[in-house]
């Protein structure tokens, strides 16, 4: 009975020392997500879609979650004749090289999923990739979001045909709050 229990009590120090020696890796932020990060905080946002005239307010509040690996979004509005809630994750994926987001609002019960590219120069995330459309369809779609400075950026939305042609759905400006 002893040397069962002097060899269980082996085994166990043996285990615990090969995960100790084998620890996993886990992904670490690298420069892709300070790119996210300068869109932490609380923004002021003036949103206008196509074919308005007046801009609606609204507000997004944005904050690093999971290890600064993703940034989470949080964005309201009261577009007239209901209040819209969207909700989003976006993050760097290095293993595809690219920047991959998803999307989720009160017009919909499918998710949007995007995948794309910041260039340096022109401070520039651009993301396509496919989500429901006002009429409930799958549509593709390409998002574009300029840094203009560290309290301003500018984002549009546009739809793409099955000709290629791009329609603007919507703009919107953001200003962070002081």
């Amino acid at each position: 009975m002893l040397s069962r229990f002097g060899l269980v009590v082996a085994l166990c120090l043996a285990v615990s020392h090969a995960f100790a020696q084998e620890a996993p890796s886990f992904p670490m932020p690298g420069p892709e997500h300070a790119h996210l990060k300068a869109l932490e905080g609380t923004w002021d946002a003036q949103m206008k879609m196509a074919g308005e005239e007046a801009p609606l307010p609204a507000v997004m509040t944005c904050k690093m979650t999971c290890g600064g690996l993703w940034l989470s979004s949080e964005f309201l509005a009261d577009v007239p004749g209901f209040k819209f809630e969207g909700r989003g994750l976006d993050s760097y994926d290095p293993a595809k090289k690219e920047y991959v987001a998803v999307w989720v609002d009160s017009m919909s019960t499918r998710p949007m999923q995007l995948t794309g590219t910041f260039d340096e120069k022109t401070k520039t995330l651009t993301m396509k990739g496919e989500g429901p459309g006002t009429d409930g369809k799958v549509v593709k779609v390409k998002n574009v979001t300029t840094i203009q400075d560290a309290d301003h950026h500018k984002f549009a939305m546009y739809t793409i045909g099955d000709d290629g042609q791009e329609s603007l759905q919507l703009t919107i400006e953001y200003s962070r709050k002081k």
